[in-house]
């Protein structure tokens, strides 16, 4: 994968989104942190590390002995992340511009700690990019994923309008060659890559009112529009009449809810 393969493009929209996102999951990637025990010391890799906000999760339980590595493929996103992380003082961290989708090893390693969530989603070579994952955690170490399954996303009870974006947002992913079933599939996709059976597994969801679920759709279906528009899933007049009832569906049916897409992860201890 390369810049320009990523099915969401690289606006600072869709930068925001990408924040967004990340915030929304902190309190359950945090959770499985803990679970794992990253210790002050250790040395962590946040592979498609994006604007960093993990990296941060990392560097707090580190500490400022510990080191923390983000790798992504888009260097403006990389940077910004970067610069965000040391103005807070986490100079412990740092992000380098990789291709993990490249046949060569992961730089740095070995890691404590071998990270990626919602990475798998945007590989066709999912397996191959694992096992170069799991060649870069240390003895003692962890791998850890988290990826969606977005089978279940949408309105409950369900609305039309709702339910025909949602199909556009797979369909755009799936024309795209995103898998929109990485997350159930990461049991079967470690153990093809021959990491092995997880050692753990974990659900985490999100069932919000409409007002706050509708924006999160929104933001994705945006970005994805240039998409959709190109390979002729709908027409720009037909999409921002979408946007308009979905607006109009959020004021008038606000007992409605929005299940977001389930973030699943699976993990591994490196004997």
């Amino acid at each position: 994968m390369n810049t320009t393969d990523y099915a969401l493009g690289h606006t600072p929209a869709e930068y925001d989104r990408v924040r967004a996102q990340a915030r929304l999951w902190e309190s359950d990637t945090a959770r499985l942190l803990d679970h794992i025990g990253v210790k002050p010391g250790a040395r962590c890799l946040d592979a498609g590390c994006g604007p960093g906000e993990t990296m941060r999760q990392m560097a707090d339980r580190t500490g400022p002995s510990g080191t923390v590595t983000g790798l992504d493929i888009d260097p403006a996103m990389g940077a910004a992340a970067e610069a965000a992380l040391h103005r807070d003082g986490h100079t412990q961290c740092h992000v380098r511009v990789h291709d993990l989708t490249a046949d060569e090893p992961v730089p740095g390693g070995p890691y404590d700690l071998v990270y990626a969530r919602l990475l798998l989603f945007h590989l066709h070579d999912q397996a191959a990019a694992l096992r170069r994952l799991w060649q870069a955690v240390a003895p003692g170490g962890h791998l850890l994923i988290q990826d969606y399954d977005m089978r279940t996303a949408g309105v409950m009870p369900p609305l039309a309008n709702a339910e025909a974006m949602t199909r556009l947002l797979i369909d755009a992913f799936g024309l795209a060659g995103c898998d929109v079933h990485a997350g159930a599939r990461l049991p079967y996709l470690m153990a093809r890559s021959g990491v092995g059976a997880p050692d753990g597994t974990d659900v985490a969801g999100r069932l919000v009112p409409i007002a706050a679920g509708a924006p999160v759709l929104e933001s994705v279906y945006r970005s994805l529009l240039p998409l959709a528009h190109a390979r002729g899933l709908i027409t720009p007049a037909a999409s921002e009449q979408a946007i308009a009832t979905l607006h109009q569906d959020t004021a008038e049916h606000p007992d409605r809810s929005v299940l977001l897409p389930l973030l699943l992860a699976a993990w591994k201890r490196r004997s």
